[in-house]
């Protein structure tokens, strides 16, 4: 499922008009992404969790010449599956 056909879904499911529909899945998003700019969480009971974790800086290989090269530290958006979803996939 794409994000235009996760907006059709959700203005069949809500009963929203299409636009309404987009505005609601842009503000989630939205909201979800400055949350975890600002190094917070974003927990949805029986759905997951979103976060952000800190990567150290590492030492790698380029693949292509083999050579070493240093990897920066970096910070990476994560999501955890809470029990409800986890149940309904399964």
């Amino acid at each position: 499922m794409n994000k235009n056909e996760l907006i059709g879904a959700v203005a069949d499911v809500s009963g929203l008009s299409r636009s309404d529909a987009t505005k609601a899945v842009e503000g989630v998003f939205e909201t979800i992404t400055g949350a975890l700019s600002k190094g917070d969480e974003v927990r949805l009971v029986g759905f997951g969790t979103f976060s952000v974790a800190k990567r150290k800086a590492s030492t790698g290989r380029n693949p292509r010449t083999g050579e070493p090269m240093t990897i920066k530290a970096s910070t990476q958006p994560k999501f955890k599956a809470g029990k409800g979803l986890k149940d309904a996939v399964n």
